[in-house]
């Protein structure tokens, strides 16, 4: 796992120069978006929409523009010093794994969403609608970031609200769903306002979002988000996140940035126990059992963990290949449902989904076995104690 490929850092003037000029770019494809995507009033009798005129275009790009120039100047606060031109952070332009596979699955989705609708609708209409896709694409961009941090916020609810900073942090976390929902909303809006048929913009569109999901699953199994359970000791397929003094870039420098799995099993308010034999994790001592927390911090990285994301990408990529475009809206809504089943099962078991960090333990009682140490859960003869029980969590 890498979780940084590299690290831009803007310390010499030429390397400024190169982040100003894709602020410059940021803004000026903004604006060409806006330019390209303007159209005039609808047509009563077609119920089309009349070619813009020039000023249309114009206006278009304006506001695209604004909103490009607010993206840039966010990026500069980050990326640049304080002491260059519009800079305070310094942080500099990590690479990340993550956000170059999420890049690549969402512009991957798009042209390929595009190239569907252009099949849709044939001729010039097809075309046309190919433009508008694309369009939306930087609608779909813009709500999708901004509903997965929410639901982000919201699944991790505790931890930002004992620290409300980290609600305006950029590198929190996101929830994929989250972003599907904000995506659809703006699709819904889109679809209204231009005069397309919605529910065939989506059958367009819905096959193409498991090609975006299977790189993503990805990116978070690089950044060592997203993680399962812990493993036995020597299952074949358990994996070890790497921590800070691991972590290394594609040139084999420290990154500096250790992965989320890493973080969170590493963490001071990480308290449960774990018997490395058999992956039991436990929220007491018991025979057998180590701290998890101390475990990672002496061994620099995690306790073997369940793969899932890329159990997940390896489905994804199944859906992605079974999903044929058409006009076959039935087919299509069975195919969604089975597309969001998924979120149901994850936001059932944590570490992943809505009940993370809001769910209570199972109470289990442990029957140690003396002279033993076997610290297996077992239904004790008689009633059961109404305290002093090791508690067993069965969620991770």
């Amino acid at each position: 796992m890498i979780p940084v490929l590299y690290k831009f850092d803007p310390t010499t003037p030429l390397k400024q120069a190169i982040v100003y000029l894709l602020a410059i770019l940021v803004v000026a494809y903004a604006a060409f978006a806006g330019w390209r995507g303007a159209h005039g009033p609808a047509n009563p009798k077609t119920h089309e929409f009349d070619p813009a005129t020039a000023q249309q275009k114009l206006g278009r790009a304006a506001i695209f523009a604004v909103v490009g120039v607010a993206l840039a100047l966010l990026g500069l606060y980050y990326v640049l010093p304080a002491t260059s031109f519009l800079g305070r952070k310094g942080e500099g332009i990590p690479i990340h794994t993550y956000g170059l596979l999420l890049a690549g699955g969402f512009i991957g989705a798009v042209s390929l969403s595009a190239r569907l609708a252009e099949r849709e609708w044939p001729g010039e209409e097809g075309v046309r609608k190919r433009d508008q896709v694309l369009d939306l694409s930087f609608w779909v961009l813009v709500s999708a970031i901004v509903g997965s941090r929410v639901l982000f916020i919201i699944v991790n609810w505790k931890e930002h609200a004992a620290e409300p900073s980290k609600i305006f942090e950029l590198g929190g976390g996101l929830v994929f769903y989250g972003g599907l929902i904000g995506a659809m909303i703006a699709s819904l809006v889109y679809a209204h306002r231009n005069n397309i048929d919605f529910f065939r913009l989506a059958d367009v569109a819905m096959p193409t979002i498991s090609l975006g999901q299977a790189l993503g699953r990805l990116g978070c199994f690089s950044a060592g988000c997203c993680w399962g359970s812990i493993t036995p000791k020597g299952f074949r397929f358990g994996v070890h996140f790497p921590g800070m003094s691991e972590a290394k870039t594609i040139f084999g420098q420290l990154s500096g940035t250790s992965a989320l799995a890493y973080q969170s099993q590493s963490a001071s308010t990480e308290t449960r126990w774990v018997v490395e034999a058999t992956g039991q994790v436990y929220h007491q001592a018991v025979p057998g059992a180590v701290r998890i927390s101390e475990w990672v911090t002496q061994h620099g990285h995690t306790l073997p963990i369940h793969p899932g994301n890329v159990v997940d990408a390896v489905r994804d990529s199944a859906l992605d290949g079974r999903a044929v475009p058409g006009r076959h809206r039935a087919r299509h809504a069975a195919w969604t449902a089975f597309r969001l089943e998924p979120a149901v099962a994850r936001a059932t078991s944590a570490p992943r989904g809505v009940v993370q960090h809001l769910h209570q333990p199972v109470h289990l009682p442990v029957h140690v076995q003396p002279g033993r140490g076997d610290p297996r859960p077992a239904w004790p003869r008689g009633p059961l104690p109404p305290s002093g029980a090791a508690r067993l969590d069965l969620a991770r």
